[in-house]
């Protein structure tokens, strides 16, 4: 059982363009979906489809349209009644996958809201091999907020907790790291920003200064760091090692969730006893397929095509070059 934790969730709409978004003009849209969202939701679902035993967490009342889309899709989730409308997001996609996305902020939670979550959280997280803490927090919570579940559930349930991953971004993704969790999966960008180096080379372009950024947060004490780097693939870093993993060529329908589904490839894989580099080469093949999709959908495993994926050991030492 993996369960995941989304505090901000969504009503995910893309839309999509024949042509270029053009600010300012009126667009006729070519197709449009509606998904429940949210990182946390997203990736419970791609574990659903590919036959995972998962469980989704996250605020919102029986009749909230997320709650609701859930429950048509029959994705095992427990809704915390809060007494407000969840968010709604936007993406607009354009032929070769360019997205703009909106993002509410989301209804605001007070103290004792916050609490009732982290107590669902503790409670449902007992058993399961893996509990994913994902996506932005709402108004009122602080940055800490997955740092604080991450020590209490370590303190309250000991050696029968299960592995963190944290797949967050800006100051909750910043303070999680003193949690020593298990798993991060940041992008590039959130990545060099976590190295400090948001203003140096672009990490995306650069496997090697990647994996150098991720090895710093692992020789801290973070467990293992898997960084998407969009079309150049990912990398995984351990106690154990570095690799690359770099999927096959695709046309790109839609990013939105690419990156979600490849945590959810990543996982699928560790449960099912995989190597590090099997598992990365399953996160790749996982956001591959996700991006070929349209809107939020999600790949099943048959879709996705782990034997056209390339994982190679870095074999340079990304603890040398300081910088």
């Amino acid at each position: 059982m993996i369960v995941t934790f989304t505090p901000n969730p969504s009503l995910d709409r893309t839309i999509e363009l024949e042509g270029e978004l053009a600010r300012g003009d009126v667009q006729r849209a070519v197709g449009a979906r509606q998904e429940p969202g949210g990182k946390g939701v997203n990736i419970c679902r791609a574990l659903d489809s590919s036959g995972v035993s998962c469980l989704a967490l996250l605020p919102g009342d029986d009749a909230d349209p997320v709650l609701l889309a859930l429950t048509a899709q029959a994705i095992p989730h427990i809704g915390l009644h809060i007494g407000a409308t969840l968010r709604s997001n936007v993406a607009i996609t354009e032929p070769d996958g360019t997205t703009t996305k909106v993002n509410e902020p989301g209804p605001a939670l007070t103290v004792e809201q916050q609490r009732d979550l982290v107590e669902l959280v503790l409670a449902k997280a007992e058993g399961a091999s893996w509990l994913v803490l994902a996506g932005s927090l709402p108004p009122g919570v602080p940055a800490d907020f997955y740092a604080g579940i991450t020590r209490e559930l370590r303190e309250r349930l000991g050696a029968n907790a299960p592995k963190v991953a944290i797949d967050s971004s800006g100051a909750p993704l910043a303070a999680s790291v003193v949690a020593h969790p298990d798993l991060l999966k940041p992008n590039a960008e959130e990545l060099a920003e976590l190295a400090g180096w948001s203003d140096g080379p672009s990490l995306e372009a650069d496997p090697m200064l990647a994996a150098k950024a991720a090895r710093r947060l692992v020789d801290g004490g973070v467990g293992a760091v898997l960084a998407t780097l969009g079309s150049k693939g990912a990398v995984l870093v351990t106690a154990a090692g570095s690799w690359l993993a770099r999927g096959p060529k695709i046309v790109a329908r839609s990013t939105v969730g690419a990156g979600d589904c490849a945590l959810a490839g990543f996982l699928l894989s560790n449960v099912a006893g995989a190597s590090a580099p099997d598992s990365l080469g399953q996160a790749v093949a996982h956001g591959a397929a996700a991006a070929e999709l349209p809107g939020s959908t999600v790949p099943t495993l048959s879709q996705t095509r782990p034997e056209a994926v390339t994982v190679t050991a870095l074999v340079s030492d990304p603890k040398e070059d300081d910088q």
